[in-house]
């Protein structure tokens, strides 16, 4: 049964398996260990046959604890009532926090979720306390603060049905992103597959200057290695940059790890988690990791020599960042302050800011709300007021309340804040903005974590900056995107100018926090009853997936070619389809729809190669396709399926008569969801060959008869004159998940194993 907090006992059990592995480990590598290693060995199922060969080995691993976000858990927690499993296997939780959309307050807009949405929390609330999985309840946060409060631990494993799960590397905790169906393996009692990344070391050296947060840190690495360069990697950050920034400073950083791609982040143990679980009422774990914190920092060999330890060593010396944004429609547009207004000239960027945000899971800390505050304070009192709608969404009850109690939260609103529910809210576009004219050209600044386009406000047209929500908020008091605290001063209303003083506030709340239990359902077990009501339209019980037959897989046509970001927003967007995440059949009708088709230019539309209709939603396509039979295939571009976790991005192609997604590369996640939903996952193995697909091409593929791990694909493609061409395709199938593939699915594989 889920417990409100990670117990002492668990984290003992963890730690003790944790040490056996590891000298089992150590016998067969004889070389020191890095953290990474320390803790994903340490989690091993087999620590003596493991196949450890670094970037190519699947990894087989027993992970602490399940972590769900209610948007994810839907689909999770239906796919799990399948299993025939009476409860969760592993310390789990559900967490409510997605489906409350933002717009007059938290008051109003939690009274509209709780109304709008009572279906869907009925459901995640009776099922997640049928199977022994506890459940946060709408408005008590968002699941990664939650965690970092309550469930991360120092060398713990996690999996979380969110992107933004390695948060709690903030916390000395791996904590990596998977779709539901990964969770639902686990929870069912299956180790979790994960291949095993390679270690890009993040050495921090010198102190972030006094215009500088830990926002600037993980911005300036995502702007050198870009959206794609930690795929497969686990970013290990040391040096002794690291003990100068707080835990909830590190948890910033390892929170935007995703926007790289990377599998998770993690930070070594220092005084700082040592404070934070202390603070937050967790002084037996703490004591726990001390006693073991051999073993939850790199040996002393691979700080002295990195190069011979890490895959890749980069280097910030965190004395000479200064401040930066990072924009418009990709997180990895860094730009540094002092550069915005030649980059604006350069990109037809308005400067002028017409909304700022600060929040979300990246940056809703006390320590984030304090210094935001301790600005507003400077501003207010030269007679100043925001001069933009300025939104913040606190990240976790506690820190709401606390806060609150501190007169933080006052000193924000009598700036012209508004204070919205504890939840995601505009980060994932649960905003219902006002006073923005659809297709109008606009600048937000935001301290979120993404930046696509139409993703927080569904504004195509809507240019999205992110930074630390330190210059979010000095940017609402001047408009301007532009504004540089170390140059710029502010007119005030009797003439004067006013400079900002570089923020000071406390990492941790001086008085304590508050502790809140109100917002903590404890799972009753067997006597609950589920409730999923036969004519919903928010909830679906799932079918099994029919498995593809080889031979079906002839003359398919090209659903789809996507041009350039293919995000996961862009194949399954969120905003107003949030709803029907638990109902596949209807999110499916949003499949593909901010796809860009590299034929037309068009977004969402492309032609009907059985009726011959030009510009037709993809999702109405893929239908008529799936009911005539005939299953067709996705061509991507580089690193297709990037950002969010959400498996439904996956599902919903295989449940329209998706085949294959053949792309130039995969996001991490991604590529397993696909392989978990019976979708073929394939690489050009000649990336050139993209550009020869053409929009009247039919595509056969073959070699499934033989197929097997390392062992290449070939796709017949015939173009409309009758010529052909043949392509390899290269796979990153093992055995356990060509199972999968033949099975229809991952799920239908356990079903089958079970019986």
């Amino acid at each position: 049964m889920a417990e409100m907090k990670t117990t002492a006992d668990q984290v003992k059990k963890t730690y003790s398996t944790q040490s056996e592995n590891l000298k089992v480990i150590r016998k067969r590598l004889n070389r020191p260990l890095t953290l990474t290693e320390k803790v994903f060995y340490g989690h091993l199922i087999d620590p003596e046959n493991q196949n450890l060969t670094r970037g190519k080995s699947f990894l087989l691993l027993q992970p602490d604890r399940v972590a769900m976000q209610d948007a994810t858990a839907q689909m999770a927690l239906l796919q799990f009532m399948l299993t025939g499993r009476e409860e969760s296997a592993v310390p789990a939780t559900t967490h409510c926090d997605h489906l409350i959309r933002g717009r007059e307050g938290e008051a109003h807009d939690m009274s509209t979720a709780l109304d709008e949405n009572k279906e869907v929390y009925d459901f995640l609330s009776s099922v997640s306390s049928r199977y022994g999985i506890g459940f946060w309840k709408p408005g008590a946060g968002i699941i990664h603060q939650v965690i970092l409060e309550n469930y991360a631990f120092p060398g713990g494993l996690m999996i979380g049905t969110d992107s933004h799960t390695p948060n709690a590397g903030g916390l000395s905790m791996a904590a990596c992103g998977v779709g539901g169906a990964d969770a639902c393996d686990v929870m069912a009692g299956l180790p979790w597959e994960v291949k095993n990344p390679g270690i890009t070391g993040v050495k921090l050296t010198g102190k972030l200057n006094s215009w500088c947060s830990p926002k600037d840190v993980i911005i300036n690495l995502i702007g050198e290695l870009t959206v794609k360069g930690g795929t497969n990697r686990v970013m290990e950050y040391f040096g002794e940059g690291c003990d100068t920034i707080s835990c909830t400073g590190k948890a910033t950083i390892t929170n935007m790890g995703a926007e790289l791609g990377a599998t998770c982040s993690l930070f070594p143990y220092d005084k700082n988690m040592d404070i934070y679980l202390r603070a937050t009422g967790r002084a037996d774990l703490a004591d726990l990791a001390a006693a073991n914190k051999e073993n939850l920092l790199a040996d002393g060999e691979v700080y002295s020599k990195p190069e011979d330890y890490y895959d890749q060593i980069i280097e910030i010396n965190l004395s000479e960042l200064e401040p930066h944004l990072t924009g418009p429609h990709s997180p990895d547009a860094a730009v540094t302050i002092s550069e915005i207004r030649k980059k604006a000239e350069e990109g037809e960027w308005p400067l002028e800011v017409s909304a700022a945000l600060i929040g979300s899971c990246t940056n809703s800390s006390y320590e984030d709300l304090a210094k935001a505050a301790n600005l507003a304070e400077q501003a207010v009192k030269a007679g100043l007021k925001m001069k933009v709608p300025f939104f913040i969404s606190p990240g976790s009850n506690v820190v709401k309340d606390t806060t609150e109690r501190d007169g933080i939260l006052e000193i924000l609103q009598k700036a012209g804040g508004t204070v919205l529910a504890n939840a995601c809210g505009p980060c994932i576009g649960q905003w219902d903005r006002q006073g923005i004219e659809m297709g109008k050209k606009n600048t937000i600044v935001n301290s979120f974590n993404r930046n696509f386009r139409a993703r927080n406000d569904g504004n195509k047209a809507t240019l999205s900056f992110i930074g630390g929500p330190e210059m979010v908020t000095m940017i609402a008091f001047t408009g301007n995107l532009d504004f540089n605290p170390s140059t710029d001063s502010i007119k005030t209303p009797d003439g004067g100018e006013f400079r900002f003083s570089a923020p000071q506030a406390p990492s941790l709340p001086p008085k304590g926090f508050i502790t809140d239990t109100s917002g903590f359902q404890m799972p009753e077990g067997k006597g609950v009853e589920v409730i999923v009501r036969e004519t919903s339209d928010r909830l679906q019980l799932l079918k099994p997936f029919v498995p593809f037959k080889p031979e079906e897989l002839k003359d398919m046509y090209v659903l789809c070619k996507a041009k350039g970001k293919c995000t996961t927003d862009h194949i399954s967007p969120a905003g107003k389809w949030l709803k029907y995440r638990g109902h596949l059949e209807n999110i499916s009708g949003n499949m593909l729809t901010g796809a860009t088709n590299y034929f037309t230019g068009e977004i969402g539309t492309g032609t009907n190669l059985l009726t011959g209709e030009k510009n037709i939603a993809f999702s109405d396509t893929a239908a008529g396709y799936r009911d005539a039979g005939h299953p067709w295939i996705i061509i991507g571009d580089d690193n297709y399926g990037e950002g969010s976790s959400r498996e439904h991005a996956a599902m919903s192609p295989r449940f329209m008569g998706g085949a294959a997604v053949i792309a130039k590369s995969f996001a991490r996640i991604h590529e397993t969801n696909l392989k978990k939903q019976g979708i073929l996952a394939l690489t050009f193995a000649d990336s050139n060959d993209y550009d020869c697909i053409e929009e009247q091409d039919r595509i056969t593929l073959e070699g499934l008869d033989s197929f097997a791990p390392g062992k290449q694909l070939k796709a017949v493609v015939i173009h409309s004159d009758g010529s052909k061409d043949d392509m390899l395709l290269n796979h990153t199938y093992n055995d356990e998940q060509i199972v999968w593939y033949k099975a229809g699915s991952a799920l239908n594989a356990l079903r089958d194993a079970n019986g």
